[in-house]
């Protein structure tokens, strides 16, 4: 198993919908999430910054399927989805900024 944990930025005023569009996530991007081998998914929000840190868990053996992720069709729609209501790359794929591990507690 390995964790990723990354930084991403909300637009002002768009908190409500970013919660409701992925308390809505289409079935189709869940199920290539989870055939990518990411089981365990998690984005919080620093209401203050409007900074969203995700962390997510990755199944060992599927380097390779996570990589492919952004060339899949429905990862294109989703970030084309997102792409009013954060910060995002030229592509439309959000602005992910690398966070370090500094302590794990299990």
């Amino acid at each position: 198993m390995t964790s990723t944990a990354f930084r991403m930025k909300l637009k002002p005023g768009f908190v409500e919908e970013y919660k409701r569009r992925h308390d809505e996530l289409w079935p189709d991007l869940a199920e290539a999430l989870s055939a990518a081998g990411i089981y365990d998914y998690s984005i919080f929000l620093d209401e203050e910054s409007l900074s969203l840190f995700a962390v997510l868990k990755l199944k060992p053996g599927y380097e390779a399927q996570r990589a492919a992720l952004p060339q899949q069709p429905v990862m294109r729609r989703w970030w084309d989805y997102m792409a009013d209501i954060m910060d995002v790359n030229p592509d439309n794929s959000p602005v992910e900024v690398p966070l370090a591990p500094m302590f794990h507690f299990a």
